[in-house]
């Protein structure tokens, strides 16, 4: 059998990184004088490659994050009390492995989602699964789903991830109902399951978005007690890269 019908065979077959690396592959064992086994242990390798590949893709597909945000590309030039050292903790994925929630409080503008962001990335490549979500939106699709009578379904999505990212909570006040919803589904979660929850709100202001002192209680003891937070001060990161485009437009 010649290498195009191999190539077509191993098409058919669907195995999509041997087909690819095929041919070079053939090239390199050829001028190494590789072995049957070694040509075929790389064959394996390009294929458990793309597979894994492609499963990463999928889950990224699936979590709602935005591309580009990476722990590599933060800046840390920008004045923020973050260090590197909580870079790394985060990055490290620790607490994710742990089952912890991570939490991130800090104004607008200093990093907060696009740390949440990355942390999602990190955790897709690392074979979690994610789902991003901003808390309004969350709100909106539960909501949406008591509606439909597919409550029982959408809960079964959230919870399913590794991670669940909430984005902005605080940004309005929850009803009673809402904010039941919120524990419920922050206690189902606290089994071995990470959720990650952005916010402007320090945890002794929850009570001005969760008006129901026993449930604002309860919320917050769910997340404060085994969470990994960071309070993140300083500058605005987007104002401080318009003054920084401000100042190149005049020099120009």
């Amino acid at each position: 059998m010649g290498l195009t019908q191999v190539k077509a065979l191993m098409a058919e077959l669907k195995l999509t990184g041997m087909t690819h690396a095929l041919e070079r592959i053939s090239s390199e064992a050829k001028r190494h004088e590789m072995t049957f086994e070694e040509m075929l242990d790389l064959l394996l390798q390009a294929e458990s490659d793309h597979q894994r590949h492609v499963r990463m893709e999928r889950r990224i597909k699936y979590s709602r994050l935005k591309q580009g945000a990476s722990f590599e590309d933060f800046d840390l030039k920008t004045k923020r009390s973050i260090t590197k050292g909580e870079l790394r903790e985060m990055m490290s994925l620790s607490w994710l492995k742990d089952g912890r929630p991570l939490v991130l409080i800090g104004q607008t503008g200093v990093g907060k989602t696009y740390l949440a962001q990355a942390c999602g990335l990190k955790a897709c490549q690392d074979g979690r699964t994610v789902l991003f979500l901003s808390m309004t939106r969350w709100l909106d699709e539960h909501a949406g789903a008591r509606e439909t009578g597919t409550t029982l379904k959408f809960r079964e999505k959230i919870i399913r991830p590794d991670l669940l990212i909430l984005d902005d909570f605080g940004m309005r006040k929850l009803t009673a109902l809402e904010a039941e919803d919120f524990r419920e589904m922050l206690e189902e979660r606290s089994y071995g399951k990470s959720t990650l929850v952005t916010t402007q709100l320090p945890f002794d202001h929850w009570s001005e978005v969760i008006p129901d002192p026993v449930l604002s209680e309860a919320i917050v003891d769910r997340l404060e007690q085994p969470a990994l937070i960071y309070k993140i001060t300083g500058e605005s990161y987007r104002k401080t890269k318009a003054q920084k485009l401000a100042s190149e437009e005049k020099k120009q």
